[in-house]
């Protein structure tokens, strides 16, 4: 049973016990819709965390100056001298991540952020088309016109790794270190983390940060003329420490490329799921902008979306104390029947479709023009490569982590 606290929030569930549960990961939305129905604001006690399930609600939020995303503000979170002396590893791991943009307020974050924004914006998106379409070109054509295919390991997964590293001209030989560093650093984003986890990605963003200060010694030397030269003009002329360097350029790596893998696998299968949104699409190309929106909607490929408030708020019937953690629980965000008509339903046609997988406000996803530009051109793509795809099996989701949520294989028959 749930109450609701003196704050207004409702109290009284076992998110710990829920979010790693296998069951959740691979459906989290009726047990979303079951809270989200008790009210839009949950407060685990014991943590402080404040969980949110309502549309209305995290909009604000995400838009609200008295919302940031700078983690050391969170009051008993990791930025104090016990956590520093009782978890060494995970301190030296979350500290070395506050150079990373996203974990920035205000001047610092705008600084940041500003620095790469020109290159990802629509006039620079219409100039990666063509390369973007031959990546997917190549990989298609390496596939049976016929049979069995998992289209994880085939498509979803090493198409956008091979866009980003275009993007940075790096050459395949590097696509696997980038792969298994990123499998680790990925679980940044969870709430809860393992003494090993930790560990593990302390080291991969160590050889990560290692692997780019290399590469950017050897393009500065011979004058890079790909993004790499952007980095290198404002580490140069100061906009950038080299730490701030190094952290940004991980985390659009690890961002970039897994926010594209769960776009295409989780909106693929929802169209299996689907054939006749799948039919419907083949017969009108023109709806695959739609059709990407509401993938993004349906299926995000992130279960949380993390702010602190930096004062107190009010917001649904509830004060969030300043110093407490605020996460957006996106499966039901984007379900809530009071935003959405026929939430539960897939409508590639969808007309207002206010999703917030990339999140709201200042912190919204910067690189959210190439995943949807990246999308676009997948499914395209591949709906054009074969008149036929249906399942083959049973998709497998990733249960090895809480917060990025995509599958580990989509199995097919395509013909």
């Amino acid at each position: 049973m749930s109450d609701a606290n003196a704050k207004g929030a409702v109290t009284g569930h076992d998110w710990w016990a829920m979010l790693p549960d296998p069951a959740f990961l691979e459906n989290p939305y009726p047990q979303l819709q079951a809270l989200r129905e008790q009210g839009p604001i949950h407060l685990d006690e014991k943590s402080g965390i404040y969980f949110v399930l309502g549309h209305e609600a995290f909009a604000r939020i995400v838009k609200a100056p008295q919302m940031g995303r700078d983690t050391r503000t969170w009051k008993n979170g990791w930025y104090n001298d016990d956590f520093k002396h009782r978890d060494p590893v995970g301190y030296r791991l979350f500290d070395q991540f506050q150079h990373q943009m996203i974990n920035r307020d205000g001047a610092d974050h705008q600084r940041m952020r500003g620095m790469w924004e020109s290159s990802f914006k629509a006039p620079a998106m219409k100039d990666l088309v063509p390369m973007i379409e031959a990546e997917a070109a190549r990989l298609l054509e390496c596939l049976p016109d016929q049979g069995p295919v998992d289209l994880i390991k085939a498509f979803a997964g090493p198409m956008p790794l091979r866009v980003l590293c275009n993007l940075f001209d790096l050459s395949e030989a590097s696509d696997d270190d980038i792969h298994r560093w990123s499998a680790s650093l990925i679980r940044v984003g969870d709430i809860m983390m393992t003494a090993e986890q930790k560990q593990e990605a302390l080291d991969a963003l160590d050889c990560f940060k290692g692997f780019l200060r290399q590469l950017l010694a050897e393009r500065r030397a011979r004058h890079d003329p790909s993004l790499l030269s952007v980095i290198i003009k404002a580490e140069d002329e100061g906009q950038l420490t080299e730490e701030e360097t190094l952290v940004n350029m991980v985390s659009m790596l690890i961002a970039g490329h897994e926010t594209t893998v769960t776009l295409i696998g989780n909106g693929l299968l929802l169209l299996l799921k689907n054939p006749e949104q799948m039919e419907r699409l083949r017969a009108d190309p023109t709806l695959v902008r739609p059709a990407v929106e509401e993938f993004l909607r349906a299926e995000p490929g992130g279960n949380m979306i993390l702010r602190v408030a930096l004062e107190d708020f009010a917001v649904a019937g509830t004060t969030i104390p300043a110093g407490a953690p605020v996460i957006g629980m996106i499966g039901a965000i984007n379900r809530d029947p009071a935003r959405f008509d026929d939430p539960d339903s897939i409508d590639v046609g969808r007309a207002s479709n206010a999703h917030f997988t990339f999140g709201g406000g200042p912190h919204i996803c910067l690189g959210a023009p190439l995943a949807r530009l990246e999308g676009q051109i997948a499914f395209t793509a591949l709906l054009k490569r074969w008149p036929k795809i249906t399942l083959d099996g049973v998709p497998e989701w990733r249960l090895d982590r809480l917060n990025a949520r995509g599958l580990a294989t989509l199995p097919v028959r395509v013909g």
